[in-house]
C-alpha cells in the first residue's frame, strides 16, 4: 500500500498537493485539468495550466482572485481538478480556502482554512495570502 502525498479536497472532483505529486496524482485520479500555482514556471512532462502567484509578496490579490476563478469554472464546468505550488502548502491553501469560500462550501476565511487543514494538514496560510483573502472575501 502507497501513501498519497495529495489530498482531495472536494471529493472526487477537487485535488491538491505539491509539484512532486503530479505524476501520482495522475496515475490513480486522472485530473481533467492541472493548475501550477508557482511564480517559477520549470518545464514539465505534463500539460497544466500555469496561474502563479508569486510566494512572501504583498498584494496578490489578482492573481489569487484568478487562480480561485481557474478552479472554480473547472469545477462548473464538471472537470476533475488538481492543483499545486511547490509544497502544498502556503499558495494550494490560500486557492483552496478561497474555492471552498467561493463554492458555498465554508462560510468564513476560517471555516475554510479548517476544511482545507482536515484536508491536507500540512497547509499554512501565511499572512499576507490572509490579508489578501480577507479583500477578496470581505463577508467571510
Amino acid at each position: 500500500m502507497t501513501t498519497k502525498n495529495y489530498h482531495e479536497l472536494i471529493k472526487d472532483r477537487i485535488y491538491i498537493g505539491g509539484a512532486d505529486d503530479v505524476k501520482d496524482m495522475m496515475e490513480k485520479e486522472k485530473a481533467d485539468v492541472i493548475f501550477d500555482l508557482r511564480a517559477e514556471a520549470p518545464e514539465v512532462e505534463y500539460d497544466r495550466v500555469h496561474s502563479p502567484i508569486v510566494d512572501d509578496a504583498e498584494d496578490q490579490d489578482e492573481s489569487i482572485k484568478k487562480s480561485i476563478n481557474h478552479v472554480v469554472n473547472a469545477y462548473n464546468e464538471g472537470k476533475k481538478i488538481y492543483f499545486h505550488c511547490q509544497g502544498g502548502s502556503n499558495r494550494t491553501g490560500t486557492v483552496a480556502v478561497g474555492t471552498l469560500l467561493t463554492l458555498g462550501k465554508a462560510k468564513t476565511i476560517e471555516e475554510a482554512e479548517e476544511i482545507a487543514k482536515s484536508a491536507r494538514p500540512k497547509i499554512n496560510v501565511k499572512p499576507e495570502m490572509k490579508v489578501s483573502l480577507k479583500r477578496l472575501f470581505p463577508n467571510s
